[in-house]
C-alpha cells in the first residue's frame, strides 16, 4: 500500500482505528496526513455514527444523498475503510491481524467494552509488547464515572468550561464547535508521537489512557489555574478577558470588532484613536489592574465612541497606530480570505463517486520545511477499501 504522494514524517507507520465519532477521528486524520497509513475499522451496518449526522452530505453522481455528512468530511481523509462486524469470531480475528501488522491502535469504547471481543488493550499489548494502544473514553479507564459514557458537551459541562462561557447574565454556553472531542484528539496525537519515540528508543509500547474530561480540565488554563490559586470561582464575562482590559468585542455602526489592548501604551494610543485624551490619565484606568478593578465603567465610555464609527474604520485606524484589532469574520468572508488562501487552509480532494467529482475540506494547519502533510485519499465511502485491505492482510499472512 505504498503511495508516492505520501511525504508526511509518519510513512511507515500504520495505525489501526477503532474510533468513530470525533474525539479519535481527529487524532487518526492528523497521524494520517502527518504520513501514517490509518485503517479504519466500521460497523457494516451504517459504520462511523457520523456519516450520518447530516444534512448536508456530499451529493452523488445519481443527485442522491452520499454516506457521507459534512461532519463525517472533518475528520476522516487519508483512511481506508474496512466494514467488520467486530462480535462475529471471524471480525475479532480480522481486527486482531490487522492489529499485528500495526504500530498504534485507537479506540474510544467504553472502559472494558473490548474485553469481550479479546481486543483490549491488555490481550493486543500482550501479544505484541512493542504495540502503542491509546484508549479515548468519557471519564477515562479509572475512577468512579469510568463507566459513564462521554460525549462532547457532556465534557464541556463536566470540565467546567461552560461555566465560564457566554454572556454574564445568561445561561451557561457550550463552544460552537466540539471543542472537547478535538482537543482530546489532539492530546491523543501528541501522547502516541511521544510513545513513538519511546518505542523507537526501547523496543517497548504502551497503553495510552485518555479521556475527554481529563483533556477539558487540561485546558482550562488561566481560569483553572486563577481558581486553584485563590479559590474564588470565576464568572461568564461573555467576550470579556479575565485580566485584561479592554480586550473584548465592541459593536460599531456596522458590525463588531474585536479589541485586544495588551499593555498601557497601546491604551493610551487606543484612546488618542478615538479622542479620548484623558481617559488614559484618570486613575481608575491608569494601569492594567485599575481597568480591570473599573471594566464596567471603562467599557460604559468606550461603547458610544465605537458605536459611531465603522468596522473598516475602527480596523484601519487602530492598525496604523500599532493597537491589535480584527473582524469578527463569518464563514463566508474566512473561506474567501486572501490569508486562508496564501496559506491552503481550504482544500480540494478527488472524490469521483461525489456530482461534482471534488470534496472541499479544511486544510491541515502544519506546515513542515522537509516533510510536508499530504491529502492522499478523500474520507471514504463505508467499506471502500474491505477488498483491498483483506487482500493485502492475506498476502502478509501467507509470508
Amino acid at each position: 500500500m505504498t503511495d508516492a504522494s505520501n511525504t508526511g514524517p509518519l510513512k511507515g507507520i500504520r495505525v489501526l482505528d477503532l474510533s468513530r465519532i470525533l474525539a479519535g477521528p481527529t487524532c487518526t486524520q492528523l497521524l494520517g496526513d502527518l504520513g501514517a497509513e490509518v485503517i479504519k475499522i466500521e460497523n457494516p451496518k451504517g459504520g462511523d455514527d457520523t456519516r450520518s449526522w447530516g444534512p448536508p452530505f456530499v451529493t452523488g453522481a445519481d443527485g442522491a444523498p452520499t454516506d457521507r455528512s459534512s461532519y463525517f468530511l472533518c475528520a476522516n481523509r487519508n483512511k481506508y475503510s474496512v466494514a467488520v462486524d467486530i462480535s462475529t469470531s471471524e471480525g475479532q480475528d480480522t481486527i486482531r491481524a490487522i492489529a499485528a501488522q500495526s504500530d498504534i491502535v485507537i479506540e474510544n469504547f467504553k472502559p472494558g467494552g473490548l474485553q469481550k471481543y479479546g481486543l483490549d488493550a491488555a490481550t493486543l499489548c500482550a501479544g505484541d509488547p512493542a504495540l502503542i494502544y491509546c484508549s479515548i473514553s468519557g471519564y477515562g479507564q479509572t475512577g468512579p464515572n469510568a463507566h459513564k459514557p462521554g460525549y462532547d458537551l457532556m465534557a464541556q459541562g463536566y470540565g467546567g468550561i461552560m461555566s465560564l462561557t457566554g454572556a454574564a447574565d445568561g445561561e451557561p454556553m457550550k463552544v460552537g464547535v466540539g471543542i472537547a472531542d478535538v482537543m482530546c484528539g489532539m492530546y491523543a496525537s501528541v501522547g502516541i508521537l511521544a510513545a513513538l519515540r519511546h518505542r523507537d528508543q526501547t523496543g517497548e509500547g504502551q497503553h495510552i489512557d485518555l479521556s475527554l474530561v481529563d483533556s477539558q480540565v487540561a485546558w482550562l488554563i488561566n481560569e483553572g489555574t486563577g481558581y486553584l490559586t485563590t479559590g474564588e470561582r470565576p464568572i461568564r464575562r461573555g467576550n470579556g478577558h479575565p485580566n485584561i482590559a479592554p480586550y473584548q468585542v465592541f459593536a460599531t455602526s456596522d458590525g463588531h470588532v474585536i479589541i485586544a489592548v495588551g499593555n498601557d501604551g497601546q491604551f493610551g494610543r487606543f484612546c488618542g484613536f478615538l479622542g479620548l485624551d484623558d481617559l488614559p490619565g484618570d486613575p481608575r484606568f491608569v494601569t492594567n489592574s485599575a481597568r480591570l478593578n473599573n471594566r464596567g465603567a471603562l467599557v460604559a465610555v468606550l461603547e458610544p465612541a465605537l458605536a459611531v464609527r465603522t468596522t473598516p474604520d475602527v480596523i484601519e485606524g487602530l492598525e496604523a497606530c500599532g493597537v491589535p484589532v480584527g473582524p469578527v469574520q463569518t464563514l463566508d468572508q474566512v473561506f474567501a480570505s486572501d490569508q486562508v488562501a496564501a496559506r491552503d487552509m481550504a482544500i480540494t480532494m478527488d472524490c469521483p463517486d461525489a456530482a461534482t467529482k471534488d470534496v472541499r475540506l479544511i486544510g491541515n494547519p502544519l506546515k513542515f520545511s522537509a516533510t510536508p502533510v499530504s491529502y492522499r485519499k478523500a474520507p471514504p465511502k463505508l467499506g471502500q477499501d474491505t477488498a483491498d485491505i483483506l487482500q493485502w492482510l492475506n498476502s502478509e499472512l501467507e509470508r
